[in-house]
């Protein structure tokens, strides 16, 4: 019974969020649902009783989903959309990367908190910075930077990417590939691609999970560098296995088996939306305010120089492969 209260607190936030998304619906309600509860969280942090449902809602619930949304897709749909999007993916990875290290060293920062801003902007915010510091020896300090950072530039994403968008003319698949290459972490990616439109946001989610997959060769990389340089290290690899992702192909395959009748489809994207709603209200109420008032300059300087190169590489690569 301990996450009633705080899943209750979520769904009322979504309800206010989707009535909120029907009066404007060029803002839509999962940006709605993570600005109110961000709004809530900086006023009063959740006290203790509504602390487990809240964290079930932002992690848990956001990830399953996700997964009911793969049981709309077909193995054939994620191959495809996955496929077409990795130049646009990898080509941002490297630019980040690249830059993380050369404007990183120029403002002094030093290498591990570069390196967490790389993979924190570079594949998904900050799965990947927990990820990476399960496996690297770094400093507590530099996780929280990190973590505020690359908050502050999601809330920002969300605000400005879907009206960037409408600006720009793009349509539904050019957004998803968009947001799903340039927007940090998943719940943003969401929030900010359903805001556009649901079939942006059903192509920003299988773009943004073939992104998420790039966690596993690069933290297993570091995994693997640490044992084999620091005697008796151990890594554990579910810290930084995806597994929601795992299950988000299941379940496409499954519908691909045609054992998930089509007449099912609208129900289950009903589902899906609404629990996506309710999930990024609790990311909203789980942020850390004060740790990203606490960040710094130099990190938010970095983490901005990031933000707006995986930003506009990913729409100049994108706009080339194209042309």
């Amino acid at each position: 019974m301990r996450p009633v209260a705080g899943l209750a607190a979520c769904a009322a936030i979504a309800a206010a969020a989707i009535g909120l998304g029907t009066l404007f619906p060029i803002v839509g309600a999962p940006v709605f649902a993570i600005l109110i509860g961000v709004a809530i969280a900086a006023w009063r942090p959740p006290p203790a009783l509504l602390q487990p449902g809240v964290a079930f809602a932002a992690k848990t619930l956001l990830q399953w989903s996700i997964v009911l949304l793969g049981a709309q897709l077909s193995l054939r749909e994620l191959a495809g959309g996955g496929a077409a999007s990795l130049p646009v993916m990898l080509g941002t990875f490297v630019i980040v990367l690249t830059l993380a290290y050369f404007a990183g060293r120029a403002l002094s920062i030093d290498r591990d908190l570069r390196r967490l801003l790389a993979v924190g902007t570079a594949i998904c915010g900050g799965s990947a910075i927990a990820a990476m510091s399960a496996v690297i020896d770094v400093d507590r300090s530099d996780v929280a930077y990190a973590l505020g950072t690359v908050f502050f530039f999601n809330i920002v994403a969300v605000l400005a990417f879907p009206p960037i968008g409408h600006a720009l003319s793009l349509s539904q698949s050019a957004f998803g590939l968009w947001a799903g290459t340039a927007i940090n972490d998943t719940s943003s990616v969401v929030a900010a691609s359903f805001a556009y439109g649901t079939a942006a946001g059903n192509d920003a989610v299988v773009v943004k999970l073939t992104r998420t997959l790039l966690l596993v060769p690069l933290v297993g990389f570091y995994a693997w560098k640490r044992v084999r340089t620091t005697p008796g290290a151990r890594v554990e690899v579910a810290r930084f296995m995806p597994w929601f992702v795992v299950w988000f192909v299941i379940a496409a395959a499954i519908n691909s088996m045609g054992a998930i009748p089509e007449v099912w489809h609208p129900w289950l994207q009903r589902v899906a939306l609404a629990a996506i709603v309710v999930a990024l209200a609790g990311v909203g109420l789980s942020s850390d305010v004060e740790r990203m008032r606490n960040a710094g300059l130099r990190p938010l300087v970095l983490g901005a120089i990031l933000w707006v190169a995986i930003a506009l590489s990913s729409l100049a690569i994108a706009h080339l492969l194209r042309s």
